[in-house]
């Protein structure tokens, strides 16, 4: 995925230059992450998960909370560690002397945007709390369905530098999340333009200082989810889709590959890329370019793959090389 659809798309919709604004908000406060801006702005579109992978100190907490600012949505941090439950996630009853009951009391999930960071630092039993959350958007505590606020994304980070004392996540939860963004290191230029603003005064905790205020609203975004929805696919690039999810099922180096969950989520992130661009149609090109991260986390390699060096991210690449493209 380029770091924006076009720089000047031309917008069929109005709602396509309210959402353009958001990106160019979130630049006041996060520099050189601009692929990453519209990845989250199309999980939004498309009511998916995102998780971020990026070395500590670019900007991934920054981002979240400048995108939630923009938006006016309530964004909630929660830093996983070994020893974080499940009820500190979720919410739990808790015994009120004066009335003699139990109360719920909600957790850092009944948010908008919440924040998981280094979601491979606590163990399986308190990652799979996040898994109703995540595809039911509800959680159940004491038997009791308690409903999510809409709309509500997981944003989880991960470190991939450092594994010690780290659990990979399983297959079922990396499935549920929609995209995974990458958070390369500025090159220079971007670096020395960070460091300009910290001269300046910027202070990443005080937003309203930076000028980030909320440029687009929850109806203005529920609208464009539902243009987004009537962008048309034919079936030519649905077979395509279909092909490409297919062919890392059949890769020599997978052992595990693209679900059909997997295929629909290819198709709702072309659709939103698609609208973001000024179109009301998916073209192939669309599907390239949200293939490596619509699927790649979804695949598992064999053990010989992974010791010959192949990633995720090439398998991905040589089956796009090789399933033949609908003209």
């Amino acid at each position: 995925m380029t770091e924006n659809p076009d720089q000047n798309p031309p917008a069929y919709s109005p709602l396509v230059t309210t959402l353009a604004k958001v990106r160019t908000e979130v630049g006041r406060a996060v520099v050189g992450q601009d692929a990453a801006v519209t990845g989250l702005i199309i999980a939004l579109l498309c009511r998916g998960h995102v998780l971020l992978e990026g070395v500590p100190g670019v900007a991934k907490t920054l981002l979240v909370r400048t995108l939630a600012a923009s938006l006016a949505l309530d964004t909630k941090r929660v830093q996983f560690t070994p020893d974080l439950m499940p009820g500190d996630i979720t919410g739990s009853l808790v015994y009120d002397a004066q009335t003699s009951r139990f109360s719920f009391r909600e957790g850092p999930v009944f948010t908008n945007l919440m924040l998981g960071d280094e979601i491979n630092r606590t163990p399986p039993k308190t990652q799979s709390a996040l898994l109703e959350a995540m595809e039911e958007r509800q959680v159940t505590v004491d038997g009791e369905a308690r409903r999510l606020p809409e709309p509500f994304l997981v944003i989880a980070t991960q470190n991939p530098v450092e594994y010690e004392g780290t659990y990979p996540l399983p297959e079922a939860q990396l499935d549920r999340f929609l995209l995974k963004l990458q958070l390369p290191l500025p090159d220079r230029a971007v670096e020395a333009e960070v460091l300009r603003r910290h001269a300046a005064g910027f202070d990443p905790r005080d937003l309203g200082a930076a000028g980030v205020t909320a440029v687009a609203s929850l109806e203005d975004l529920e609208a464009a989810r539902s243009e987004v929805a009537k962008v048309e696919i034919s079936p030519e690039v649905i077979a395509y889709i279909v092909d490409v999810c297919r062919a890392t099922r059949a890769a020599t180096a997978t052992s595990l590959g693209v679900s059909p969950r997997g295929a629909t989520a290819l198709l709702a992130t072309t659709r939103a890329w698609a609208w973001l661009s000024g179109r009301d149609f998916v073209t192939p090109d669309d599907v390239k370019a949200l293939a490596l991260p619509t699927l790649a986390h979804r695949i598992q390699l064999t053990a010989e793959a992974e010791l010959e060096g192949v990633t995720a991210d090439s398998v991905v690449e040589s089956v796009l090389a090789a399933v033949p493209v609908p003209r």
